[in-house]
């Protein structure tokens, strides 16, 4: 019985798993995306996510503690410049992981898994997406109750500006 087991060990040792897992991560931080099976990309999440955390935190101590987990001076430093710097917002869920379909060979499910911040079709223009969905509305009678509204505010403007005519007469 497998009770409260909840890691995955994806057939392979500790020593093994961890150094696929390693790797992976390399991999993940110095392209930005990599594609491989379902299994792994979600062992993958659960580990290089933390390490994105602590990289927000840039001190000699988090820098050697990820360097324990990655072993690449290289990733270390890309992790710590680029990715920590776009990263710095975010409170958490810096990876997207999105289903392929079965790979040919032997049919396992295969998954891309990269990096939100980095993602140009997904990110850009936030500020411009944000824009068009206020403009669009997806109620029916959105336009009317704009419209009526529009009404209201111009039938109490109309008396404020009757008084400001008043005001601007001279008295006879």
């Amino acid at each position: 019985m497998r009770h409260g087991d909840k890691i995955n060990n994806l057939g392979r040792t500790a020593s093994h798993r961890r150094a696929l897992l390693s790797n992976l991560a390399i991999q993940l931080i110095t392209h930005k995306k990599i594609v491989t099976t379902l299994a792994k990309a979600k062992s993958l999440r659960t580990y290089v996510e933390p390490l994105i955390t602590k990289a927000k935190d840039n001190t000699t101590h988090q820098r050697r503690v990820v360097f324990s987990y990655l072993q690449d001076k290289e990733a270390v430093t890309e992790l710590f410049g680029n990715i920590a710097t776009k990263v710095a917002g975010r409170p958490g869920g810096y990876t997207r992981i999105i289903k392929l379909g079965a790979r040919v060979g032997d049919n396992a499910e295969t998954a891309l898994i990269e990096l939100v911040d980095f993602n140009e079709i997904y990110g850009k223009g936030k500020g411009e997406a944000k824009e068009a969905a206020g403009k669009r509305t997806r109620r029916a009678g959105g336009s009317r109750k704009k419209a009526a509204g529009a009404a209201q505010a111009d039938e109490s403007a109309a008396p404020a500006a009757a008084e400001a005519k008043a005001e601007d007469k001279p008295a006879k």
